[in-house]
């Protein structure tokens, strides 16, 4: 009922997930910064997640965890899922008792960075295989987030579930990559309910770029001369106004949610464009 992809590129973890089920994203993805991502699928056991988690800290390696996991399950011909680790390495597995088309696949990127690629009730082996081609046709330097959507989106324009669409998701951690570096959690991002689950998820994830994405140091624009004159006065026009530019900035910006983009005596160029905008 289910296809997804759970892989990393040495700094993230991550996990993406399609599914013809009701929130896909609560039940299937689990990741942890510097410890390693699962995904628990076709009559998921949710127990995969923090015993496989915890498994992995322990310092098993993602085939060890799996291995583990699934010994210990008496329904485990019924299961699906996906594993990578910390060290990079992948594994996954599909029980005998999977609803057809059901299998995966794992490898590695450079030698090091794996990814496994799982799914069940598909069209056929066609999804996984779009999804690898299109996973190791990504740039590796790209956002782990782009690189896994790009996989996931693969698999739904081959097909994917069976049963039609319903919900995506989308789970990418590393260290301090949260909001304001609080937590480790850089995207979290779910379609519970849609039509076009994928699409909603790229959508989602344009968004999250948008407000979380940190300015490129490249691309700043001093705020001087003619820029701070028209920042100062499109800010006026949209009611701030104050003596210190950069406050008056921070006070639409944080109403905007771009407080991540902020600099001081500089602004980011798609702030530029936001404010261009409204």
């Amino acid at each position: 009922m289910t296809f997804s992809i759970v892989a990393t590129d040495g700094t993230a973890w991550g996990v993406a997930v399609a599914s013809k089920f009701l929130g896909v994203g609560t039940a299937v993805p689990a990741a942890a910064a510097n410890v390693g991502a699962i995904a628990t699928q076709s009559w998921a056991n949710l127990a995969y997640r923090p015993d496989g988690l915890a498994m992995l800290r322990e310092g098993k390696s993602a085939q060890e965890t799996l291995d583990a996991l699934t010994a210990a399950d008496e329904h485990r011909e019924d299961r699906q899922a996906g594993i990578v680790d910390a060290q990079g390495r992948a594994a996954t597995f599909t029980g005998t008792g999977c609803n057809p088309w059901a299998g995966g696949v794992t490898g590695c990127v450079d030698g090091q960075w794996g990814y496994a690629i799982q799914g069940n009730i598909l069209v056929g082996p066609e999804v996984v295989d779009a999804m690898q081609n299109a996973w190791l046709a990504t740039d590796p330097t790209a956002p782990l987030t782009r690189r896994l959507l790009a996989a996931l989106t693969a698999g739904d324009d081959a097909g994917g579930d069976r049963r039609g669409r319903q919900s995506a998701a989308l789970l990418v951690v590393t260290p301090e990559g949260g909001y304001g570096g609080g937590s480790d959690v850089f995207a979290d991002l779910r379609v519970d309910d849609h039509a076009h689950p994928v699409t909603e998820l790229a959508r989602l994830l344009d968004l999250h770029d948008l407000y979380f994405g940190k300015p490129d140091p490249a691309t700043l624009l001093p705020l001087e001369d003619d820029l701070a004159i028209e920042v100062r006065r499109r800010l006026a026009e949209l009611g701030h106004e104050g003596d210190d530019l950069d406050q008056v900035l921070a006070d639409w910006a944080g109403i905007e949610n771009y407080e991540e983009r902020l600099v001081p005596n500089k602004i980011d160029p798609v702030v530029l464009e936001q404010l261009r905008a409204k």
